[in-house]
């Protein structure tokens, strides 16, 4: 099957949208991809702040954007945009970092006043940088995300369903890659 790179471009060390990502990994494993989990807020703030392309992890990042045959990013949304930390690595990566990929857009905030910045704000940075195939993506409510006492993650049934259903569209999608295919 395919190589996933997961990407949470939260700041945050407690973040609902990188545990939402890590229960949608699962998804992908159960379906045979292998996933390759990133969360930016790993990467040194030195290197992301101080645009340090030659920086060890700005390098392993790019090769695994590149070694990836899709990308699901995932971000809170603030000020009705993407996280800065995820702004940051993306300005990094090489200009055609998605180029022949299939990439999953999520983002995860308060209000559902903040649907749309997925496709006016994440979308068009993702086909700027040369995504084959940016399938439908998804915004679920930090409300239908709940970190149980024991750190288990519960996801409301209607946002989990609707959930799978994209992950579900990704991962077909991932079968139809003309990366995939000519590699076939």
């Amino acid at each position: 099957m395919a190589t996933v790179l997961s990407v949470s471009g939260s700041p945050s060390v407690s973040s609902r949208t990188q545990r939402l990502l890590r229960h949608l990994d699962d998804r992908l494993l159960a379906q045979g991809h292998d996933v390759i989990a990133l969360d930016v807020r790993t990467v040194p703030a030195e290197a992301l702040l101080g645009a340090d392309f030659r920086h060890p992890a700005i390098v392993e990042a790019a090769e695994l954007f590149a070694r990836a045959d899709g990308v699901v990013v995932a971000t809170p949304v603030y000020k009705a945009s993407y996280s800065g930390v995820l702004k940051a690595l993306l300005d990094l990566l090489p200009q055609y970092a998605l180029a022949g990929k299939t990439v999953l857009p999520l983002a995860t905030g308060g209000s559902t006043a903040h649907v749309l910045a997925i496709d006016y704000a994440l979308r068009p940075v993702l086909s700027s940088m040369g995504a084959a195939h940016i399938v439908q993506g998804w915004f679920t409510l930090d409300q239908d995300i709940t970190v149980r006492d024991d750190g288990s993650l519960a996801v409301a049934a209607q946002a989990d369903e609707a959930l799978g259903r994209v992950v579900d569209q990704f991962s077909a999608a991932l079968g139809r890659s003309p990366v995939l295919a000519a590699a076939g």
